[in-house]
């Protein structure tokens, strides 16, 4: 594996001198190992309480150094004493009654291995998260654990990685699970104070990394308390709703680290200073939606949502709360802070506010089943609907998906295109018929990459040099412009490294052309059924796909705004690019129904047999 990397350093802090040359690691007579300096001093040593008049040291597979007696009993290993690197069967983590912390530490500099600014760990607490602090400041936070993920980085899942607490002995660990050996992951603080994944599939290849370098909202508490922050807004801060600016001059200078305050007591407030005679109106909540979660919850055992209401209600000093079924209730008593708005995935926060018009009226109950969706769904223009529910009157609006369209009405709809281009979430270019025309060489039959229910697939190159792969909607397709227009709406609203990308479309005429990116490797189907190319797929290459198209459907399932069904996966709609990443394609037979929502209705049949 190359290029190599330091995982481990006995003497960080004691770098041997150039005329160490003759420096030494030896096993001392109380069986400890030992490091030693050119005048024979001693640097490091394993100091291991137990002692042998026999032991060895053995180096394992996943980069564990252990020191161990003649009945192979570990004394020590370099797994209790951690530098800045996750290793397999590794983990990090507090014992509270033990007052021990496994910590990753990160390196002073690229070459200096010794302890800089940076420290990575768990904390004890219920449900517990990942921090990464600048020395004792909080500058990252995972978000609260959920028992599969992380609710503020739901890429981060339990499929490699995993989390125990054991509240009764006062500990939680982390560990980077190894399912198997072909696929060798590890996860390191660099001297910048970024938490890194990579992993070994033919070369060192990146997986995940936190704070994530293009998102300014992952750095701890940059909104300040009451402020939430949104990377794709400008400016990306914001007050929650009911709160303004703590400074609005610092807040237009775009320093928004003293956060917003309250512009109006809260009724509760109003109530424990009124007189007898006075009737207080009671608090409301407001919804907002895919939320990573603020920092310092309180966990209460209260195991139903609405029940988690009445106690935040009845509480005045309840803040916010929010019910997450993986975790039970949670409660904010303390500034909301590290507030961010996500594009996938994560839970619903409730605020406490004194407006009527903000949210929820405390005598609606808690609604976390969303309603059925009717009929057949022939598009996913519903994807829109992850942004925040609206209240008018009191009463609560439902998320519900766009009016859905026959396949004889979407022939008729000659406004369908423009209504898509006013659509403010859709980042689509709209594709001339020259212009595609141009590039696949007049759909020369040379370009031709397959075929499908559709129609064509063609490769072409843009006036740009960029490549593309267009598929044409045919005629005498299977499909038809319902299955066209589904696959536009919902695929340019899905974001993932496992979905194939969608670049735009042709609408002119009767030509109806969907641009995607060109994988090289085309699709699956082309290995596993020809005995030369399937040559090429080892087990490593195997497991990576089935990895690949894994997280993709985890994704879609779970971790979107909606739920997400394709009913047409198979082998030829899975797209590989150049370096066998695997990308889920073909979303024209995909039914989409909301998160909670477990039962939908089909009266057509679809898929391949």
């Amino acid at each position: 594996m190359t290029p190599s990397r330091v995982v481990w350093v006995a003497n960080r802090d004691k770098p041997l001198g150039h005329s160490d040359q003759s420096a030494s690691l030896i096993i001392g007579e109380d069986g400890n190992l030992k490091l030693l300096d050119g005048r024979q001093n001693t640097v490091w040593s394993t100091n291991a309480m137990a002692k042998s008049n026999y032991s060895e040291a053995l180096l394992s597979d996943y980069g564990n150094f252990v020191l161990q007696d003649r009945n192979a009993h570990i004394m020590w290993e370099s797994f209790d004493e951690p530098i800045d690197t996750l290793l397999p069967n590794m983990k990090i983590g507090v014992n509270v009654k033990e007052g021990k912390k496994l910590n990753l530490t990160s390196w002073k500099g690229e070459d200096d291995p010794s302890h800089g600014s940076f420290v990575a760990g768990v904390t004890s607490e219920t449900p517990p998260q990942l921090f990464i602090w600048n020395g004792s400041s909080p500058y990252w936070r995972s978000g609260q654990w959920d028992k599969t993920k992380f609710i503020g980085v739901p890429n981060i899942t339990n499929i490699f990685y995993d989390l125990q607490q054991d509240n009764v002995q006062g500990t939680s660990y982390y560990y980077l699970k190894n399912y198997n050996n072909s696929i060798f992951e590890y996860v390191f603080l660099s001297s910048e104070g970024s938490l890194k994944s990579a992993y070994w599939f033919n070369g060192w290849i990146a997986d995940w990394e936190a704070p994530a370098p293009t998102n300014p909202c992952d750095i701890y508490g940059i909104c300040g308390p009451f402020g939430v922050c949104n990377p794709f807004s400008s400016p990306m801060c914001r007050c929650l709703k009911g709160f303004k600016p703590r400074s609005d001059e610092e807040w237009n200078r775009g320093n928004w680290t003293r956060g917003c305050l309250r512009k109006m007591e809260l009724n509760c407030q109003k109530s424990a200073s009124a007189a007898a005679s006075t009737t207080v109106e009671k608090d409301m909540f407001w919804q907002m939606r895919q939320i990573k979660l603020p920092d310092s919850a309180d966990h209460l055992l209260i195991d139903n949502a609405e029940g988690c209401q009445s106690w935040c209600l009845e509480n005045c000093s309840c803040l916010a709360f929010s019910y997450v079924n993986a975790i039970g209730c949670m409660a904010w008593s303390k500034d909301l802070l590290d507030t961010q708005q996500l594009s996938m995935g994560s839970e619903d926060l409730f605020i406490r506010l004194v407006d009527a018009s903000a949210g929820v009226p405390t005598r609606t109950k808690l609604i976390i089943s969303l309603s059925t969706i009717s009929g057949i769904i022939l598009f996913g223009a519903g994807i829109s609907v992850c942004g925040l529910s609206k209240w008018r009157a009191g009463k609560f609006r439902k998320m519900t998906i766009p009016r859905l369209f026959t396949s004889e009405e979407l022939l008729r709809d000659t406004t369908w295109k423009d209504q898509m281009k006013e659509d403010d979430t859709s980042k689509l270019v709209f594709y001339d018929f020259d212009s595609i025309r141009l590039a696949t060489d007049n759909f020369n039959v040379k370009n031709k990459l397959g075929q499908g229910g559709f129609g064509p697939v063609y490769k072409g190159k843009l006036n740009d040099g960029k490549e593309i792969a267009a598929k044409r909607l045919s005629s005498s397709s299977g499909q038809g412009i319902a299955e066209f227009k589904n696959e536009i709406l919902l695929i340019s609203k899905l974001q993932h490294r496992n979905l194939v990308r969608l670049l735009g479309c042709c609408i002119e005429g009767e030509e109806k052309i969907l641009v995607y990116e060109y994988l090289p490797n085309k699709s699956l189907d082309t290995f596993l059924f020809d005995s030369k190319e399937k040559a090429k797929l080892s087990w490593s290459v195997r497991f990576h796909i089935i990895q690949g198209v894994a997280k993709g459907l985890l994704y879609l399932h779970r971790d979107s705004c909606l739920r997400v069904i394709h009913r047409d996966l198979k082998v030829s709609n899975i797209l590989l690019d150049e370096n066998m990443n695997p990308k889920i394609s073909d979303f024209g037979l995909s039914r989409m129904f909301e998160g909670t929502q477990v039962l939908v209705n089909t009266h057509k049949i679809v898929g391949t047999l």
